[in-house]
């Protein structure tokens, strides 16, 4: 029978149930804008991270700096998420890497191109719907045999774009749009994670994700001040969001201290839906 309440003398400390001490994340997109600072969080907290992405050379620099802070047996390694070939090496190097199991999976992979409706062809909706919905399923389902021998967590990265759609007004130029394939991935993103923590909880296996918010890159900040102050106005909380603001959702989900939580789409993005 479960007590009503911890006994302070028994019970795990908060610092405790946080702690990823000894444990195996491997990251997609993980050298990235966020999946960058998920990665530090991971390896803060104590975990060995693998980075993985297109760019394989580009998660070896952000591993160098990462075990530079971090120290850990930090490894660096190259997928295409579109390819279930490249998605099946991966599993089995990260199996090597981690002895036969995985105790995270974070999935951050984006695809990248910017498109309005009217601009939008069906080749760029093809690789949105392939990089942010069908690359995530294929990666979980390749890595499922490494989570479950250790109950192990999903934390998957969707958008606010994928509960709520973007204000048109927003967005002076193709270049800095949102594609409507985005937010479609993203939704399904989000009910992947919901289905899935249905039925990967026989296995003991925990799924959430993440919603951010406006998160624009620095390059977008320099380029276009006049569309990151509009972003700022609609915000509730009157700022964009910088990477740092990521990292309690991440370890709260991916640790012991949201062992009770799973199926969750934790919005990180300033009060952006409340109105």
């Amino acid at each position: 029978m479960q007590t009503p309440y911890s006994n302070p003398k028994e019970a795990r400390s908060l610092n405790d149930l946080l702690s990823l001490k000894g444990r195996d994340a491997l990251v997609i997109g993980g050298a990235g804008l966020l999946g960058g600072e998920i990665s530090y969080t991971l390896a803060e907290l104590g975990a060995r991270v693998i980075v993985a992405s297109r760019d394989k050379g580009k998660c070896q620099t952000f591993v160098k700096q990462l075990s530079e802070r971090f120290k850990g047996d930090h490894q660096a390694l190259g997928v295409d998420i579109t390819d279930r070939n490249s998605i099946r090496k991966l599993c089995e190097e990260a199996s090597k890497v981690t002895e036969g199991g995985l105790d995270i999976l974070v999935n951050t992979g984006w695809s990248g191109r910017k498109n309005t409706f009217e601009s939008i062809s069906d080749e760029d909706w093809d690789l949105d719907i392939e990089v942010c919905l069908n690359g995530v399923f294929r990666t979980i389902k390749s890595a499922v045999p490494l989570l479950s021998p250790r109950n192990g967590v999903i934390l998957n990265i969707a958008s606010m774009y994928g509960h709520v759609a973007p204000d048109y007004r927003m967005y002076d130029s193709e270049r800095f749009a949102n594609p409507p394939s985005y937010g479609a991935a993203k939704a399904g993103v989000i009910q992947l994670s919901k289905y899935l923590a249905s039925f990967l909880a026989p296995q003991g296996i925990r799924v959430n994700c993440i919603s951010p918010g406006p998160f624009p890159f620095e390059s977008t900040q320099l380029e276009n001040p006049d569309f990151i102050e509009r972003l700022k106005a609609k915000n509730p909380m009157g700022r964009i969001g910088i990477p740092i603001d990521i990292k309690g959702a991440a370890g709260l989900l991916c640790s012991d201290a949201g062992a009770y939580i799973t199926g969750q789409n934790i919005c990180v993005d300033g009060g952006w839906a409340v109105w």
